[in-house]
């Protein structure tokens, strides 16, 4: 496979942040993770401006595991196209797969290089691109080691996946029904739906499951034990580098790690 070379569609003024993104402070610095969390917290309000955020500062992690000029990639959950227009000017042949049509519409048209398909079945062939990434996905599939098994079906040998997600017991592993996921994920889906009328986007059971990164490093421990891959690094993302010990406590990482990060080489 290769992603086409394609110019992003516009984006409706509408859609665009009124803030100009600000320089990164630096790698693992504690200013950037003050940065991070200061952005997520205009996430509902000025989405543009966390993820296009989020997206320069992924680019520049994902720098330290792989070589991005030139490489093939494949973004599961590219949505609306923030990560796909920082990919690209980073010199990636990009290629975004997301099957949520109203989050690839969501800054306008959809890119042509974006397919609508699900994260448990990707179309694409075994061993054919570099690089395989996936931002803040893997909490919404039921089944997340199939998604991951898939993930590392694609990259060629020697390739690269590059997986975060929000572990549940997080204090937004229930996203907008957080903090009263603590309580149950039923529970608080169904709170948020008698206070707001209808039920919430990331409704639990349905397009929010419970992911641990006990559970993950598990299926991870088994591939490596089957020879089909080897762990590159696990670390919190949004964590200062001083910080990054807590990933490698049990129990602990999986409240204070907020997000979880898992860096693999494919065999």
């Amino acid at each position: 496979m290769t992603a086409p070379a394609c110019s992003p569609a516009p984006v409706p003024a509408h859609r665009q942040s009124t803030r100009p993104l600000p320089p990164l402070a630096p790698e693992g610095s504690l200013r950037r993770s003050v940065q991070l969390f200061r952005a997520f917290t205009v996430e509902q309000t000025d989405p543009a401006y966390f993820y296009g955020l989020l997206a320069v500062d992924s680019v520049r992690e994902a720098r330290r595991w792989c070589a991005l000029d030139g490489a093939t990639m494949v973004d599961v959950g590219g949505g609306p196209g923030y990560f796909a227009d920082a990919f690209r000017a980073a010199g990636v042949r990009y290629a975004g797969i997301d099957p949520d049509a109203g989050e690839l519409e969501r800054r306008g048209d959809v890119a042509d290089d974006t397919l609508r398909a699900s994260g448990l079945a990707l179309p694409i062939a075994d061993d054919a691109v570099d690089l395989t990434y996936s931002s803040n996905v893997l909490e919404h599939v039921p089944d997340p080691e199939q998604m991951l098994a898939e993930m590392v079906r694609i990259t060629r040998p020697g390739g690269t996946v590059v997986v975060s997600w929000t572990p549940w017991l997080s204090p937004w592993g229930g996203h907008e029904t957080s903090p009263w996921h603590y309580l149950g994920g039923r529970r608080a889906a169904d709170r948020y739906a008698r206070r707001h009328g209808h039920r919430p986007k990331n409704d639990f059971g349905v397009s929010l499951h419970a992911c641990s990164i006990a559970r993950t490093l598990r299926w991870v421990r088994a591939q490596e034990r089957a020879g089909r891959v080897w762990t590159v690094e696990v670390l919190p993302r949004y964590h200062p580098s001083w910080a990054r010990w807590l990933i490698r406590v049990p129990v602990v990482r999986e409240v204070l790690s907020w997000n979880a990060v898992v860096v693999l080489r494919v065999r």
